[in-house]
């Protein structure tokens, strides 16, 4: 971790458990970063804490940290059906990610671990009721549906963490989210947590409804994470972009990238001519199984492909080290989404390098990132060695990519299933018919 990421704060310096120390230690976590250093003295003082911070700043430790020494300092027994902490996440992908730091900071402690999301694994998921949960991460979707079988209540709950609230709103989660913390013990009798990026005024509401006089705490969305990010972007032809892309890959060479694109089939679209042009990459869409997903986002992470490709499902909550290179294939709409888009590099005190295409569908959106960022992003000049020319695509059916994936044999098509004949639709035709 780059020290010019973290404070002077060390984490041996804060009133926490021995036992989290000792695992801090294991993870090699000796100083705070900005968010950990004022939001986890008030936590740890049973202050509650609404925090804004982008993301890569270590705001999933703090909360985690903060609601492991509730439930170690409280000693309370944990029973089946009645955790006794909730974190809300509004991406499967981020409770995942959630789930697996959890993991590893609590692998020697006497807590219990419980996960629920939709896609996948119904079943094995409605059987973690069965034995304790002390900390139940999940969406609100799928908790919902198990709150409503019966299989656990919240009356026990000491303490509730609200990751990226704002996207809770943007995915139209709020009632849902709502439905849940009501269904808590009062807020002065638990720890509150609330982490957004933004902290607009429908968030703000929320904060005071369900928290308990929470302590407000900004970290500069201008941050030093954004300054480490060399920003630039090219203004290509639609028909530009593919050529762009491949020529930047070839010239740049990134160790590990993403690559951006606003919907699932343009995400297709990458991923076939990178196939074609002997670029091994993972793909993350709308399209593609759970299963899938998380097996490919493993491998990426492990450094088995040097490239994703990926619509905004990926630029949230998602920790993937040593990424060097972001592409916006295609700008996003909003200029938070771009923050948080580039965010996926330059993290743990690393810089890192943004490269966005600003082509002749996209291109007006730039100005709404440029007035998000208040910065302009410096333009660079497409040159004739950048245009590299393709080879053709290697086409692949979405039958078999949502089940196979990046790996199987481009351009070999999935068997298709024989069409059975239909029965005729009246009287008058089974008569033609048996004539």
């Amino acid at each position: 971790m780059g020290q010019q990421h973290l404070t002077d704060v060390e984490f041996g310096s804060l009133d926490l458990d021995q036992r989290l120390l000792q695992s801090l230690q294991r993870l090699e976590f000796g100083y705070c970063t900005p968010i950990q250093a004022r939001a986890l003295p008030l936590l740890l003082g049973g202050q509650d804490v609404s925090g804004q911070a982008q993301t890569g700043t270590g705001k999933t430790l703090a909360f985690l940290l903060a609601c492991a020494q509730r439930l170690l300092q409280s000693g309370n027994p944990t029973e089946p059906g009645k955790p006794r902490t909730l974190i809300l996440a509004p991406t499967r992908e981020l409770a995942i990610q959630i789930h697996k730091d959890a993991q590893k900071l609590l692998a020697d402690l006497p807590l219990k671990l419980a996960i629920c999301y939709g896609g996948k694994a119904y079943e094995q998921q409605k059987r973690q009721f069965d034995e304790p949960v002390d900390i139940l991460i999940g969406t609100p979707g799928r908790l919902i549906d198990f709150f409503k079988q019966r299989l656990y209540n919240l009356k026990s709950a000491e303490a509730m963490v609200l990751d990226e609230a704002d996207r809770m709103f943007d995915m139209g989660f709020i009632a849902d989210v709502r439905y849940l913390l009501r269904r808590l013990p009062p807020p002065d009798r638990r720890l509150n947590m609330l982490f957004s990026a933004t902290m607009a005024q429908k968030v703000m509401e929320l904060a005071y409804e369900h928290m308990n006089e929470a302590q407000l705490i900004r970290i500069d969305a201008d941050s030093p994470a954004v300054d480490r990010i060399e920003q630039t972007v090219y203004h290509p032809a639609n028909r530009e972009k593919i050529p762009l892309l491949l020529g930047l890959l070839q010239k740049l060479r990134p160790p590990r990238s993403i690559i951006f694109a606003n919907t699932k089939h343009a995400t297709i679209r990458i991923w076939e001519y990178l196939q074609g042009n002997d670029l091994s990459a993972a793909i993350i869409s709308g399209d593609i199984h759970q299963n899938k997903r998380e097996k490919l986002l493993k491998k990426f992470h492990d450094g088995e492909y040097s490239i994703l490709v990926a619509t905004d499902v990926a630029s949230r909550g998602l920790h993937i080290p040593d990424v060097t290179h972001v592409f916006n294939y295609d700008l996003p709409e909003l200029g938070e989404d771009y923050v948080h888009r580039i965010g996926r590099t330059a993290r743990a005190g690393k810089s890192g390098a943004a490269i966005s295409f600003a082509c002749e569908n996209h291109a007006m959106n730039l100005i709404d990132i440029e007035s998000y960022t208040q910065k302009a992003i410096p333009t660079e000049s497409i040159t004739d060695d950048l245009l590299v020319k393709p080879k053709p695509p290697a086409k692949m059916m979405g039958k078999r990519l949502r089940e196979d994936g990046p790996g199987g044999k481009p351009g070999k098509k999935s068997a298709r299933p024989k069409r059975r004949r239909r029965p005729p639709r009246n009287q008058s035709q089974r008569n033609k018919k048996a004539v």
